[in-house]
């Protein structure tokens, strides 16, 4: 069955339930395995997710003769 593509927000709940989950301990070992396994994935979209935001990150500066330039986002 196809999930739908859960939003960053959507996804990060869900990782804070399975962390929960598995920091309790008292759960099969094979319900935690498969656990660890979605929040792997979870992680993954996370990740791919917060990357594709950073590349649309721009600061705009104004240059010297008043042009507005565009500078990429870097921490």
């Amino acid at each position: 069955m196809a999930r739908k593509k859960l939003s960053f927000e959507e996804a990060m709940k869900r990782l804070e339930e399975i962390v929960s989950h598995l920091e309790k301990g008292d759960i099969p070992l094979e319900e935690s395995i498969r656990l660890f396994e979605e929040g792997s994935g979870l992680l993954a979209l996370c990740s791919s997710q917060l990357e594709e935001a950073e590349q649309k990150v721009s600061l705009l500066r104004r240059g010297d003769d008043d042009e507005t330039e565009e500078i990429p986002f870097e921490e």
